[in-house]
């Protein structure tokens, strides 16, 4: 069988909707991250409480426990996985709404339920367009799906922090995140407009078939706790860093208009460069290989901070962080998301990747909760420090369940 062109795959519907897909599960994300972190201490809001808001994210973290669901039943209208998805992206927006509505200073904790809100449609969104993307790209397509697939999430969080900042600047966050809202409408356009994926393996007929056999079988494995912890922990440096740059940037002076500006024109070709040269050495390398590399390349983009902690208010400085680190990051995240992938079964694919997304999830989540009292307790520089150095047990995962020599 002959070898479909490379730009031809690429151009491909199946490519097109990872892409936008990806973008429809990054923008949300920093609507309850990057951007309500900066709105909040810009109101006064105090360091640890803006780091115990990481809280409201759980859903990411529990996402797993409704999947089954998701993999068992199938609505009236447009199947499996296009009914489902196009319920969450419709309460999607109207929670981001919601959410520009709530004031941090006078009524934190309505806040937070905003946000959960939010977090809570986005993570069931994230179910079903991982499993879609699973189901709707052959097994060879992987690596340059999942490439696209984090191009379009990053491009989302890019639009969200950097649009979202500069427009913070001129008018009310309220205005901003109803914009943010109406920027989700291109998600419910591809969904409402791609094909249902097929199921060659057909689809769990009972709730003990969607719940338990998946676990059953992922649990079977050769060293299926190993890939576990390396889920867990690949990217827990990079995800705490992330968790406090917003008060970061703050704190060093930078303007809203100069942060959203260097994170949007910076961060956008940093973004495309790292996820399109990420997908291609991936082609070459294999998963493995590209694991081990882009891995290095998170660690060392984290120390950056530390660095720019140190160089202090220098917008040249911030740019070459922020390059760096949406090009290493990107070209990390495209070799995880494929490794999750390659190893889910198709039969029940959105309660497997759920469960693996979930515990990638945590770091985000749990973790990062800590790196307020972190941050205060620290200097920048050295937090940033622990962050790289963290980073290490992950790695060092990698000699039992993907080494080098093994691609």
């Amino acid at each position: 069988m002959s070898r479909v062109p490379w730009a031809k795959t690429i151009l491909s519907r199946r490519m097109l909707v990872a892409f936008i897909m990806g973008y429809a599960a990054g923008l949300p994300l920093e609507l309850t991250g990057f951007v309500l972190k900066t709105w909040m201490r810009e109101e006064g809001v105090d360091l640890t409480v803006i780091g115990l808001f990481a809280l409201v994210g759980v859903p990411y973290t529990l996402k797993f426990l409704w999947s089954p669901i998701l993999d068992r039943f199938s609505l009236p209208l447009f199947g499996r996985r296009r009914g489902w998805l196009l319920i969450f992206q419709i309460a999607l927006m109207m929670a981001v709404f919601g959410l520009g509505a709530t004031d941090p200073r006078h009524a934190p904790w309505l806040v937070a339920c905003a946000a959960f809100l939010v977090t809570f449609f986005s993570a069931s969104q994230d179910i079903v367009i991982d499993a879609y993307r699973r189901e709707d790209l052959a097994d060879n397509e992987l690596g340059l799906g999942s490439s696209l697939y984090v191009s379009g999430y990053r491009i989302g969080m890019l639009l969200a922090t950097g649009g979202g900042l500069i427009l913070a600047d001129h008018i009310p966050f309220a205005l901003v995140y109803a914009l943010m809202a109406g920027c989700l409408l291109p998600g419910i356009v591809t969904t409402w407009l791609t094909s249902e994926p097929p199921t060659p393996f057909g689809i769990p007929q009972s709730l003990r078939e969607a719940i338990v056999v998946p676990f059953l079988e992922y649990f079977s494995r050769p060293h299926a706790l190993w890939i576990l912890a390396f889920i867990l922990l690949y990217k827990v440096g990079d995800t705490m860093a992330s968790a406090m740059t917003a008060p970061f940037y703050v704190d060093l002076g930078f303007t809203k208009t100069q942060i959203g500006t260097v994170v949007k024109l910076v961060g956008f070709w940093a973004i495309l460069i790292g996820n399109m040269l990420g997908g291609i050495l991936m082609l070459k390398l294999g998963i493995n290989r590209s694991l081990w590399i882009f891995g290095i390349l998170q660690a060392a983009s984290t120390a950056g901070f530390a660095a720019l902690a140190q160089l202090g208010n220098q917008l040249g400085a911030l740019a070459m962080v922020i390059a760096f680190e949406n090009l290493s990051a990107g070209m990390g995240t495209a070799a995880y998301m494929a490794f999750m992938a390659s190893i889910t079964n198709k039969r029940f694919t959105a309660t497997q990747y759920a469960l693996l997304t979930s515990l990638m999830g945590i770091p985000r989540v749990l973790v990062s909760a800590t790196t307020g009292f972190m941050a205060q307790a620290m200097d920048w520089q050295y937090f940033f420090i622990f962050c790289t150095l963290i980073a290490i047990p992950g790695m060092l995962i990698l000699l039992k369940i993907a080494p080098w020599r093994n691609d």
